[in-house]
């Protein structure tokens, strides 16, 4: 804590774990911290950043609170959700963590990040702790094989619970609309707002995590395979295999028994270890859409989704 709390504090960055996946982790109100974080990441510097905050005194000085936010606050901060809200002029807020937008994406965490925040006393700007683009790390040991050569800490806090990053949304005249599904499944936001999502996408980037293509491993990736080749690895779920499974060149299965919570927390690191297997595509069988498969299914679309070439000085 202390060695990662100097660092912060002198305006450097930080690996830390957080419920859902590891963050890398900068003073969201100093330019040149948030600076690293982009360097660190090769992060396209259109791309916002979620500044995370330790209270709700904290957030509140940083963005305007609607009546169903505050809502949504109180039932799920702190934990894997992510809300999209005004921005306050005068928040100190480095403008490089919104890109230029006029909203902010802020989260409450829970654990070892709440702490390293109240201790600072700042808001910290944290995306996950991987190479723009690549898998999020899960594991200290993913994130230093990742960024190990870039950072100067890595804090190890095991295995991440959640192992998928937050439920990003956004308040828009009283609606409630998914800009990215994530640790808190669908169905408890709208339990909570009495009211159904809002799902259908706006044009540009409104939040982190948009990218068309996000969350990608070295090898191509396949999606809801019926069948697998002998030279593909298999990512599977559940308890029945596809044709061609057991010739396949390397198997995991994200839930034996078929628990959407259980594929969350393992997906990264599965697809981490079967990358490493050397196969050039990994094949994914079908996962459902419902809870948490909607976030499973949404990173392994942006995995399979065509590469984007974009630099960070973009």
């Amino acid at each position: 804590m202390e060695r990662a709390l100097a660092l912060l504090a002198a305006g450097d960055v930080v690996a830390i774990p957080t419920e859902t996946v590891y963050g890398l982790a900068g003073d969201a109100t100093n330019g040149e911290a948030v600076a690293r974080i982009f360097e660190a990441k090769g992060r396209p510097r259109f791309n916002p950043l979620i500044a995370h905050v330790a209270s709700m005194e904290m957030a509140e000085a940083i963005a305007d609170f609607d009546p169903l936010s505050q809502k949504l606050a109180e039932k799920f901060w702190p934990g894997p959700l992510t809300m999209v809200l005004s921005h306050r002029a005068a928040s100190g807020i480095h403008p490089l963590v919104t890109a230029g937008l006029d909203t902010i994406a802020l989260r409450m965490p829970k654990g070892l990040g709440a702490q390293l925040i109240a201790a600072l006393g700042r808001p910290l700007a944290a995306p996950s702790a991987n190479t723009s683009g690549k898998i999020s790390g899960t594991t200290a040991e993913a994130v230093a094989a990742d960024l190990g050569s870039r950072i100067k800490l890595v804090v190890d806090g095991g295995a991440t619970p959640v192992g998928l990053e937050s439920t990003i949304v956004k308040v828009e005249d009283g609606r409630l609309r998914l800009l990215r599904p994530g640790g808190v499944p669908a169905e408890e936001l709208e339990a909570v707002a009495g009211t159904k999502l809002l799902r259908n996408a706006k044009a540009g980037i409104e939040a982190p995590g948009m990218m068309a293509s996000h969350y990608a491993p070295g090898a191509a990736v396949r999606l809801n395979v019926l069948d697998v080749a002998p030279y593909e690895a298999l990512l599977a779920f559940g308890p029945k295999r596809v044709a061609g499974a057991e010739a396949a060149a390397a198997v995991l299965n994200l839930s034996e028994r078929g628990d959407l919570r259980e594929a969350a927390s393992n997906l990264f690191s599965h697809l981490q270890a079967l990358d490493r297997s050397g196969a050039k595509t990994i094949a994914v069988e079908p996962i459902p859409h419902h809870g948490l498969g909607e976030a499973i299914n949404d990173r392994l679309a942006r995995a399979a989704a065509p590469r984007d070439n974009i630099s960070i000085d973009s």
